[in-house]
C-alpha cells in the first residue's frame, strides 16, 4: 500500500483525560495543513457515541472533524464511505478488530481507504485501529486473547498493541510468532506508535518515556524481540477539553 499509517499500541486521545496528546498532534502535523480534515471511525466500538464525542472534543479546536457512522445512528446517520477520499486524516478507534473488519468489508471500506492513502490521506488508529492495517494480529475480539489472520494487509506481517499494558499480550504474541501461527511483526506498548510509509517501518514515536516498540521475528521455535528506536515527543497539549468515553483499549 502507498501512503502513511500511524499505528498506536495505546495512547492518544482515547486514553487521555486531557484531550489531544502529542501523538495526536504529530498526526495532525503530518498533513501539512493548518486545520486538517479529520474523520473518526468508531466501528470497532459499535459506534459508541461517547467515544465519538470524545474525539470531537479533543480534535475540535485543531481540525475540521467528522464521524463516519456505518450504523445509521443519530446524530451522524449513515455517510457514504467515499467521503473518506476528501479527508486529510482517517482516525480509527479501538474495540473489536474482528467486528471492524467484517463491517468494513460489507461497506467497501478497504478499497476506499487504500485509495485515500494513495492520494495522501494519513491513516491512523489505536488498538483495533492499529491491528486492522496489518495482515494479522493479536486480538481479544472473541474474549480470550487469540491470533487473527484476517487483516487488511496494508502493512505486511502481524501486530500486537498494548504490549506491556495488558496481561498476556507479550507472552501470547511471542508464542504465536514462534510457532508460526502469526507472521513476523511489530509489538507496540501503550503511549507508543509506529509510523509506516508505503508499508515499511519509518520510525517509532512515544508520548511518554519508557514505552517501547519491537520488531518480533521467528527464530527457531521462539519469537525474538528486537528493540526499535523510539523518539519521545513533547508533553500532551494542555487545556484541551475532555469528555468521558470508552478508552479504546479493547481489540
Amino acid at each position: 500500500m502507498k501512503g502513511t499509517v500511524v499505528a498506536l499500541g495505546g495512547g492518544g486521545f482515547s486514553m487521555s483525560d486531557s484531550g489531544l496528546t502529542s501523538i495526536d498532534k504529530y498526526i495532525l502535523e503530518l498533513t501539512g495543513e493548518s486545520r486538517p480534515k479529520v474523520c473518526f471511525i468508531p466501528t470497532a466500538s459499535g459506534n459508541a457515541s461517547s467515544y465519538a464525542h470524545k474525539f470531537e472534543a479533543a480534535f475540535g479546536g485543531y481540525a475540521e472533524t467528522s464521524v463516519l457512522s456505518l450504523f445509521c445512528q443519530q446524530p451522524w446517520g449513515y455517510t457514504d464511505p467515499r467521503f473518506l477520499l476528501d479527508q486529510d486524516i482517517v482516525y480509527v478507534g479501538g474495540g473489536s478488530t474482528a467486528n471492524l473488519l467484517a463491517i468494513w468489508r460489507l461497506h467497501g471500506l478497504p478499497e476506499i481507504l487504500e485509495e485515500a492513502a494513495g492520494v495522501g490521506t494519513v491513516l491512523a488508529g489505536i488498538s483495533a485501529g492499529m491491528n486492522c492495517w496489518f495482515e494479522s494480529s493479536s486480538t481479544d475480539s472473541f474474549g480470550p486473547l487469540a491470533p487473527l489472520n484476517d487483516g487488511l494487509g496494508f502493512i505486511p506481517g502481524s501486530a500486537c498493541p498494548h504490549y506491556f499494558g495488558e496481561p498476556g499480550r507479550r507472552e501470547k504474541y511471542l508464542q504465536w510468532v514462534g510457532e508460526g501461527i502469526l507472521g513476523d511483526g511489530f509489538a507496540v506498548d501503550e503511549y507508543c506508535a509506529l509510523v509506516m510509509k508505503d508499508g515499511i517501518f519509518d520510525e517509532a514515536i512515544a508520548e511518554r518515556p519508557g514505552h517501547p516498540a519491537y520488531r518480533v521475528i521467528r527464530q527457531g521455535h521462539a519469537g525474538i524481540e528486537a528493540d526499535l528506536p523510539v523518539r519521545l515527543l513533547g508533553r500532551p497539549i494542555a487545556g484541551s477539553p475532555s469528555v468521558s468515553s470508552p478508552d479504546g483499549r479493547a481489540t
